[in-house]
């Protein structure tokens, strides 16, 4: 019976996942997306997701629960540092890295599927046998995300279809990302009720297809004919030239603001990633169990960067140099409301915010460097602004980590810090915008 039921179990998932994966490639595939090439990086971002979910479902109640509290955030710290650091110093060489060699992002990109996919296995021997390579395998995947998330944010531009805007493509990426772990996550759970190792195993094979998918993108995004270099400095569209060197575009003081804005708010999706995953432990609310909490705040999360996406098609037709503001100083009143009163309602609103505002930020960004960069330096301030925004991340989670595990302790120090970031962004003054002159109508032939 048991047998009987496992079949019809994985028979109708098979299903569901066929009948989801050719609504996807449709959807994927629609309004030219087909055409250039978008539709495939879609269904790329999607098998991400899904083993990326995977991975975080199989390591949640060993990476997190099956140790105590002061022992897990021990093993996290160092494994944080010693994989993290790295990504730190290689991070910011790996753009222009790429822009020397005309077939490195499809590589690129698929070289970050194939580390996580072995990472992966090793993580699942470790959790069999109880080997010590379960924390840096497990950061390890971590670092592969960051690394894949700043090889594809120089992809996209390449592959926009006519008449698409930037927004537009990263709205559907994120959608794509949302049904991969939608799929993904319910799968990993059934799975480990197996083993703990069985969704790390289905994992491993789910980045094996995502490493096929990156090698069958489309040429076009390997192409840099046409491109230069891109300097993310204060400027108004002058060059910055260094002896020796090609002459890099200044972004401007538009970019320069919503990069500092939108670095404050992944810097609050890293500290809200990794001080919620302990302090809940520590300090449950409502007499909920930790990991029930830990998976409403989660849940909380991913429904906010949903709505994000859903909406992020309006900061178009909206001020987006406004909405990026609004959104840092949004941030910083939720975690502040959180400080102040800590029960389940703040944070699961804590955690609802900081995913919408991260989302909407960041998609807020991408209208501004489609507004106010050339489209030959695109790609390169893409890649160079995605890299800083993941170490934003980085930093963050590191301070949720170290800080003591006090609720209000930690929701303080995030305003302070979010409030700090407006302030930083806020003290990059735009140039005024001058509408452009309206030339004389003609004067009729005589």
């Amino acid at each position: 019976a048991t047998g009987r039921a496992a079949r019809s179990a994985a028979a109708g998932t098979s299903r569901a996942a066929r009948f989801s994966a050719n609504r996807l490639h449709r959807a994927a595939e629609a309004k030219g997306a087909g055409q250039t090439g978008l539709s495939r990086l879609i269904e790329l971002n999607a098998a991400s997701a899904f083993a990326d979910a995977l991975v975080t479902v199989a390591l949640a109640g060993t990476l997190f629960f099956s140790v105590s509290t002061t022992e897990a955030r021990g093993n996290v710290a160092l494994y944080l540092l010693l994989t993290m650091a790295p990504f730190a110093v290689v991070a910011p060489v790996l753009g222009p890295f790429l822009d020397r060699f005309s077939h490195g992002r499809r590589w690129a990109i698929g070289f970050t599927a194939a580390g996580r996919g072995f990472l992966a296995w090793v993580a699942a021997d470790a959790v069999i046998d109880g080997g010590v390579w379960l924390y840096p395998a497990a950061l390890g995947v971590l670092v592969g995300q960051k690394a894949y998330a700043v090889a594809r944010a120089a992809a996209v531009p390449r592959l926009l279809p006519e008449g698409w805007t930037l927004v537009a493509a990263n709205s559907r990426l994120q959608l794509a990302a949302t049904f991969g772990t939608l799929l993904g996550a319910p799968v990993g759970i059934g799975l480990a009720q197996i083993g703990d190792d069985w969704p790390l195993r289905a994992a491993f094979f789910a980045y094996v297809g995502t490493t096929v998918l990156a090698i069958l993108l489309p040429k076009r995004v390997d192409l840099s004919v046409g491109e230069e270099p891109a300097s993310l400095t204060e400027g108004d569209g002058d060059t910055a030239h260094v002896p020796g060197k090609p002459r890099k575009f200044r972004v401007g003081a538009t970019v320069v603001r919503a990069l500092r804005a939108n670095a404050a708010l992944r810097w609050l999706s890293g500290f809200m990633t990794m001080f919620m995953a302990f302090v809940l432990r520590e300090e449950p609310v409502a007499g909920l169990d930790d990991l029930i909490l830990l998976g409403i705040v989660a849940a909380a999360a991913w429904l906010g960067s949903t709505a994000g996406s859903s909406v992020g098609a309006l900061v178009q037709a909206r001020s987006p140099d406004r909405t990026v503001m609004v959104l840092v100083g949004f941030g910083a009143a939720s975690t502040l409301v959180t400080a102040v009163f800590w029960n389940l309602l703040t944070v699961i609103l804590v955690g609802l915010a900081a995913g919408f505002a991260q989302q909407l930020g960041r998609l807020s960004l991408d209208a501004i460097v489609q507004r106010d960069v050339p489209e030959k330096n695109r790609s390169n301030a893409f890649a160079r602004s995605e890299t800083l925004l993941q170490l934003g991340w980085v930093v963050g989670g590191g301070v949720g980590i170290v800080l003591p595990l006090i609720p209000w302790l930690g929701m303080t120090v995030a305003t302070i810090v979010m409030a700090g970031g407006l302030v930083f962004a806020l003290r990059v003054r735009p140039p005024a915008r001058t509408p452009s002159p309206v030339p004389p109508p003609e004067r009729p032939e005589e």
